[in-house]
């Protein structure tokens, strides 16, 4: 990582750390969530089958809601315009939030993970740090599409509506609920283009049929390129401040 992301990065985490009101917020959020899901799964079977969606789901609902948030919090502060004003490149500055809201979905996601196998009692078949391996590659995608959305909000309201238009449809058109194969041929097409629909596919195979990393390397590449593409259009589309 270069210096000036480094640097970036630094500042963003021990930032969140002193807000100590958000960071109970991120570690007791998840935890309840997940603790009303298992209440209402009573039969095992179903929760084993139901886990690997809900841990992708999740994964990528809180990644992209603490980055999306966070970042504009930063650009309406004034922390944005003053980062551009200096000799620091647009990429730098993504790749430095990326890591600094990165370390913090990571813990997030971890949490979710362990209490979801330890404390709800879902079983799995594959390895469990296949499983947070191809995890960590679902919440990278997931804090640059955060990054990337936020940058059309002006405020934090705009930021939550972005919720429903991005992060609910691709919970009905991505597998979570029921089969991409049962939808109609124009759905279909579009779950195409969602990377909740190969995070779900590759937790499932993973999970559910034993694979390996190697088995769901389409949908890690697929996961992977597309963090990339939007960190590039999140440089370019950077804005300095909340209403610029």
């Amino acid at each position: 990582m270069p210096d000036q992301a480094f640097t970036i990065a630094n500042r963003v985490i021990h930032q969140l750390l002193r807000d100590r009101r958000t960071m109970a917020m991120m570690m007791m959020v998840p935890l309840v969530v997940m603790t009303l899901i298992g209440l209402s799964f009573p039969q095992g079977k179903m929760l084993d089958y139901i886990a690997p969606a809900l841990l992708a789901t999740l994964a990528l609902f809180f990644s992209f809601l603490l980055t999306g948030i966070s970042f504009l919090r930063e650009r309406s502060q004034g922390t944005m315009e003053r980062l551009m004003a200096s000799p620091v490149s647009r990429l730098d500055i993504v790749i430095g939030y990326l890591f600094g809201f990165f370390i913090f979905a990571l813990t997030q996601t971890l949490i979710i993970l362990l209490f979801t196998i330890y404390v709800l009692d879902v079983h799995y078949s594959g390895a469990l740090w296949q499983i947070f391996v191809f995890q960590i590659v679902v919440i990278t995608a997931a804090v640059n599409l955060g990054i990337f959305i936020s940058t059309f909000a002006r405020n934090e309201f705009q930021m939550v509506q972005f919720i429903p238009l991005i992060i609910i449809p691709q919970i009905f058109l991505s597998g979570v609920l029921w089969p991409v194969e049962q939808m109609p041929n124009y759905l279909q097409w579009l779950s195409v283009i969602l990377p909740l629909t190969y995070a779900v596919d590759g937790l499932r195979n993973i999970m559910l049929a034993s694979k390996s990393l190697l088995d769901v390397g389409f949908d890690l590449l697929v996961l992977i390129g597309f963090a990339i593409i939007i960190s590039i259009l999140a440089a370019i589309t950077l804005r300095k401040g909340a209403a610029g």
